[in-house]
C-alpha cells in the first residue's frame, strides 16, 4: 500500500513525499486483541492528535511589487510549472530575474546573470534578461534610409546605433497580464511604442510572451505591429550560466551552433558579407568547449560577439544551439524561426558588475540571441528582412528546452 503527501522545501517548492507499507499482499492479518477497560482512577486516554494541515502547492503565478521606476509602481511575476521549475520576471523591460532549472542530480540552481532589485537593471545593466527593441544589435552609424527618408538615431555604441537606443524597450514599463494555460503558467508583455520614439518612424505595438511549459521549456513569442513603414528586430537579451549564475567562467560549456556560416564584422557591425565557418574560430558546428578558440576570435575585448547564420529556411522553426555544462548535466537547446543567431560570451563583463551576491567577471555568462541580421536595414540583400509595414505582422518564437545528461 501506497500513500503520499506533499511539503515544501527551502524554495517553497513543493514536493511529492511516497510512503510505502512494509506489509506483503499475503500476510495473514494480524491476531485481534482486546481492549482492557482502563484501571480505576486511571486518567482516561488521550484524545488522538490533530493531523497537522496539508501543505499548500505555490501557485503557478504569484505577483509582487518590485519598487519603482520614473515613479511608476513596477511588479516582479513568479512563475511555477508542474515539475518545479522556477521563472522570475518584472513588468520592467520584460526582463527574467531569475530562472531556477535542475542539474543531473535534480538541484535546482539560478542559471540567469541578473541583480537583486529593479534599482540594480537601472542603474546600469548590460541588457540582463530582457527583450531588446525597437531593433536588436548594431546599426552602422546610427542611421537609415526607409522610402526615402533618412532617420538618425542615438549613436548609443560608440559611432553605431545599439538595442534600440539610449531608452530601448529593455528600459520601459510593460503592462503584464499573466494566465495560467495547458502547457504551463503564462505571462504576456504589451508595450506601445510611439511615433517617433528613439528615432524611428511608427507607432508599434509591441508584444512579449513567457511561457513556462511543463515539458521544462521556456517559450517566448515575440510580435509587433505598427501604423507607418518602420524597422523591427526584437530579441530576447538573457545571459546563461548553466552552472549557476554565481558559477565562474562559462568557457568550459560545450556549444555546438547548427549554422555553417556566419556574417564577419567591421567594429561589430556586419557588412553584409558571408563566409563558411570550417577552418574557422566560429565553428561550433560540432560540440565544442567556448574557451577552446576564445581568443582566435580576436576582438577587443577578446572573444565571441558574432552573428551566425542558422541552417534552414530563415523562417521555420529550426534548431539553432545546443548548450551543455558537463559539469551540471545541464543542458539548454534552442529552436527559432529567425535567419541569425548572435552568440556573446560576455565580454564586456569586468567584475564591475555585481548581482544576486556574485560578482560578474569576464566570461561569466553568455548570450545566444536568435534575430534578424545585425544591420540588416543597411545590407541590400537583408533590408525587407526587418522592414515593418501596416497591416503586416512580425512574428519572433524562440523555444528554449532544459534537460540533463
Amino acid at each position: 500500500m501506497t500513500s503520499s503527501f506533499r511539503i515544501l522545501n527551502a524554495t517553497g517548492l513543493a514536493l511529492l513525499v511516497v510512503a510505502c507499507g512494509g506489509g506483503q499482499a499475503n500476510q495473514p492479518p494480524p491476531a485481534a486483541t482486546v481492549e482492557q477497560p482502563p484501571a480505576a482512577g486511571a486518567a482516561p486516554p488521550a484524545a488522538p492528535a490533530a493531523a497537522a494541515p496539508a501543505a499548500v502547492k505555490p501557485a503557478a503565478i504569484a505577483k509582487a511589487d518590485y519598487g519603482k521606476v520614473d515613479g511608476s509602481d513596477v511588479q516582479l511575476y513568479t512563475l511555477t510549472n508542474a515539475n518545479g521549475l522556477v521563472l522570475k520576471v518584472t513588468n520592467y523591460g520584460t526582463i527574467i530575474t531569475e530562472f531556477h532549472v535542475p542539474d543531473k542530480a535534480g538541484k535546482l540552481a539560478d542559471i540567469v546573470l541578473g541583480f537583486e532589485n529593479v534599482d540594480g537593471y537601472v542603474k546600469g545593466s548590460p541588457y540582463f534578461g530582457a527583450t531588446v527593441g525597437r531593433n536588436a544589435n548594431r546599426i552602422k552609424n546610427a542611421q537609415f534610409q526607409l522610402e526615402g527618408k533618412n532617420f538618425k538615431l542615438a549613436a548609443n555604441n560608440g559611432k553605431h546605433h545599439l538595442h534600440g537606443g539610449n531608452k530601448g524597450w529593455d528600459k520601459v514599463i510593460w503592462t503584464a497580464t499573466p494566465s495560467e494555460t495547458p502547457e504551463g503558467p503564462s505571462i504576456k508583455f504589451t508595450y506601445v511604442s510611439k511615433d517617433g520614439e528613439e528615432g524611428y518612424p511608427g507607432t508599434v505595438n509591441a508584444t512579449t510572451v513567457y511561457t513556462l511549459t511543463n515539458k521544462n521549456e521556456l517559450k517566448v513569442e515575440m510580435s509587433a505591429t505598427t501604423d507607418k513603414t518602420t524597422i523591427v528586430n526584437m530579441a530576447h537579451h538573457s545571459y546563461w550560466n548553466l552552472g549557476g549564475h554565481n558559477s565562474g567562467p562559462i568557457t568550459d560549456h560545450e556549444l555546438t551552433l547548427f549554422a555553417d556560416k556566419y556574417t564577419p564584422a567591421v567594429n561589430l557591425v556586419p557588412d553584409g558579407s558571408v563566409k563558411p565557418v570550417k577552418g574557422t574560430p566560429f565553428d561550433f558546428t560540432a560540440p565544442k568547449p567556448i574557451g577552446k578558440d576564445l581568443k582566435a576570435a580576436g576582438g577587443d575585448p577578446v572573444g565571441f560577439d558574432h552573428n551566425w547564420i542558422v541552417n534552414g529556411e530563415p523562417n521555420a522553426m529550426r534548431p539553432v544551439a545546443k548548450l551543455k555544462d558537463p559539469k551540471s548535466g545541464r543542458v539548454l537547446t534552442i529552436e527559432a524561426d529567425q535567419p541569425g543567431v548572435q552568440f556573446y560570451t560576455g565580454n564586456y563583463l569586468d567584475g564591475s558588475t555585481k548581482g544576486k551576491g556574485a560578482t560578474y567577471a569576464q566570461y561569466t555568462g553568455l548570450c545566444l540571441e536568435t534575430q534578424k541580421h545585425p544591420n540588416s536595414i543597411n545590407v541590400p540583400a537583408w533590408k525587407n528582412d526587418v522592414i515593418l509595414k501596416p497591416g503586416a505582422t512580425y512574428k519572433h518564437t524562440m523555444i528554449h528546452r532544459f534537460t540533463t545528461e
